[in-house]
């Protein structure tokens, strides 16, 4: 009899990860069985300490807080969490000492809600504690001297309030194929929260591009996650991203790695559709000609909801799509409306979050 597919989990059985890996996979095979698949590579997780971020309640019982977390469906009392196994180990080692200075400080402890983790491969730390009040001079000097001994920096916020001590950012350094890339990442943008895998995810699709040639379009751009090393297989590339703080980020983290032929534009997938269909003319493009890119490929990653259907009308201008997907149903959907004119090159799955149902799936699509 299997072992069926955990619930998200602080403490996992690791000895039944494989077998939980081996059902998703085989989940997915069933689930794209109508397409003529290649061979699926499968990128598993670390099976402890993979999660670079984390959030957590605070729960006051008396006049101790402690970490508390919901199970799935079940939101009138949280659980206690007293260590957090699928947190990397700079949040496991920084879990301890916050809470023993919260519950010794008043100042940090008083309507306190929750505390949020963001860590990186290279060991920084960027914590934040959320309040259900006004943070005043007495907060910030006992969570400066916080800041200083356990070594990581500490935002405040509360409504229309954020307290940034030193700065709101850590910087992440990822290793693909052999090149150190170097990160900005932002206490509010989305970062992937499991640094080995994504490493893996970049590899793979920078390794299975390597022969287009030409220029990128990268739709959902981010901080420039796959852009910085895309751009070594690209004579151009023209990224998009809607998110003013991912824009911010993904311009510094160009400078940062000496990267100069990406132009970045803050438009959604809709707009640069209707800039390249020349539907109408955009301010945000008058120093780009987009006559003068060769485009080869298309890159996107978007959220949970997939494509549109103007987005993926765009896609058919492309000889070449990388497709990274966080739901392997709306893949299922944009893949079968690109079937006719596009074979399904490689395929892959990247196990992002271990012990749960989900997914990440890569797919490299060739026109016919």
């Amino acid at each position: 009899m299997t072992k069926p597919i955990a619930k998200p989990t602080a403490n996992p059985d690791t000895d039944h990860y494989p077998q939980q890996l081996d059902e998703k996979l085989s989940g997915m095979k069933k689930q794209f069985a109508s397409f003529a698949l290649p061979t699926i590579e499968v990128f598993p997780s670390p099976p402890l300490h993979y999660r670079l971020r984390a959030e957590f309640k605070i729960w006051h019982e008396g006049n101790k807080a402690s970490y508390a977390m919901y199970h799935p469906g079940e939101y009138k009392k949280p659980y206690i969490i007293k260590d957090f196994k699928i947190g990397s180990l700079l949040i496991n080692m920084l879990m301890p000492p916050l809470l023993s200075a919260i519950n010794a400080s008043d100042a940090l402890k008083q309507r306190l809600f929750s505390v949020e983790f963001l860590t990186t491969l290279s060991g920084e730390a960027l914590i934040t504690l959320l309040y259900h009040r006004q943070l005043d001079d007495g907060w910030s000097n006992e969570a400066a001297t916080l800041e200083k001994t356990l070594g990581a920096e500490i935002i405040g916020r509360s409504r229309k309030q954020k307290v940034v001590l030193s700065r709101d950012y850590v910087t992440e350094t990822l290793n693909i194929d052999e090149r150190d890339y170097h990160y900005q990442q932002i206490e509010t943008g989305f970062t992937q929260p499991n640094g080995r895998v994504n490493e893996n995810m970049i590899s793979w699709a920078k390794n299975k591009s390597q022969s287009f040639g030409g220029d990128l379009l990268e739709l959902y751009c981010g901080n420039g996650n796959f852009t910085l090393p895309l751009s070594s297989n690209f004579d151009r590339i023209l990224a998009t991203e809607i998110a003013k703080v991912s824009v911010n980020s993904a311009l510094f983290n160009l400078e940062t790695n000496d990267i100069n032929n990406v132009e970045l534009v803050r438009m959604s997938s809709e707009e640069i559709t209707q800039a390249l269909q020349k539907v109408r003319p955009f301010r945000r493009l008058k120093e780009i000609d987009l006559d003068s890119y060769q485009f080869s490929t298309v890159f996107v990653d978007p959220p949970r909801a997939g494509l549109d259907k103007g987005t993926l009308d765009l896609l058919r201008r492309f000889d070449n799509i990388i497709y990274i997907s966080c739901n392997p149903e709306t893949l299922h959907a944009n893949l079968n409306a690109l079937r006719t004119a596009y074979a399904i090159e490689h395929f892959a799955i990247f196990d992002q979050f271990p012990y749960t149902p989900h997914l990440e799936c890569g797919a490299i699509l060739k026109r016919r």
